[in-house]
């Protein structure tokens, strides 16, 4: 990792000595790639292990994910440690593309990837390129939230690409099914992004965290009865910005989590994570 501490996700070490926090670092040629550090959560927050080779880097050339890997999204589900990510390569008359890629941990620690292609194919709905995304396994179904591009600025007087958040599932992790469905939308005057979910079953109601933006990233929430359509409420969100230091003009890339009985927030600071990640902890 040369630069920036980007997109992150943490989740409980299988030896149960702290969190795997797998973070989105960029190379000397700005290329993004996944590595893992270790986290220790208590009186004074502390990494204690980095690792020194990524957890996953480059795709092989010519592949949807050839020039990156983000935003990573980690679920264990019957025994297997599953990594959902973002591939990146560059384009001619946009300046990326994005796609939805899936590796599985092997015995040996490092991950594989199950397909050269991407696992959440472009359809006439989803035409322009998918993002950073959260999957979850509940009741008997996969659930999957994904940032959807919508559109691509032709002039320097509009946004360079829009996009916000839609809802997929399926019965398992490589076969998905859309109804074309909006879990959050734009709200805000000036913003053209919604993305990077994290979705929550709590009390009777799902919970979902993210960022928007319009001059820089903020970050949001809304919750939802049924986890397809969600409901905007922004304001709750109440941690304000520092008058200087790493996040003190922009909030983003959340993944939210339980640890020891209180929810956390991982996030990235200004200048999406060139300054490095934050930890905050909800107070009630």
């Amino acid at each position: 990792m040369h630069a920036y501490a980007g997109a992150s996700f943490a989740i409980p070490a299988k030896d149960g000595n702290g969190l795997d926090v797998y973070v989105t670092g960029r190379d000397r040629q700005n290329r993004s790639q996944i590595g893992r550090v270790r986290l220790v959560i208590d009186a004074k927050p502390r990494v204690v292990e980095v690792d020194s080779q990524p957890a996953l880097g480059l795709g092989s050339h010519g592949a949807f994910d050839e020039n990156g890997v983000s935003y990573p999204c980690l679920v264990r589900h019957e025994g297997k440690l599953l990594m959902f990510y973002t591939g990146w390569v560059p384009a001619v008359l946009t300046s990326f593309q994005n796609d939805l890629g899936l590796a599985i941990q092997a015995e040996d620690g490092s991950f594989q990837r199950v397909s050269r292609a991407p696992i959440l194919a472009r359809s006439d709905d989803d035409c322009f390129g998918i993002g950073s995304s959260f999957a979850s396994f509940a009741e008997g179904r996969w659930h999957l939230w994904y940032t959807s591009f919508r559109s691509w600025g032709s002039s320097a007087q509009e946004p360079k690409h829009v996009y916000w958040i839609k809802y997929a599932s399926g019965k398992s992790p490589m076969a998905w099914e859309r109804a074309d469905v909006t879990a959050v939308g734009l709200q805000h005057s000036g913003e053209f992004v919604v993305c990077r979910p994290t979705v929550i079953r709590d009390g009777g109601l799902w919970h979902m965290w993210y960022c928007w933006r319009g001059p820089h990233y903020r970050l949001g929430y809304a919750t939802s009865d049924d986890g397809m359509r969600f409901e905007r409420r922004d304001s709750a969100v109440a941690m304000p910005r520092a008058a200087d230091g790493f996040d003190s003009y922009e909030q983003c890339y959340p993944h939210v989590f339980w640890h020891e009985g209180s929810l956390y927030m991982i996030y990235c600071g200004n200048g999406y994570g060139r300054e490095g990640l934050g930890l905050a902890r909800l107070r009630s």
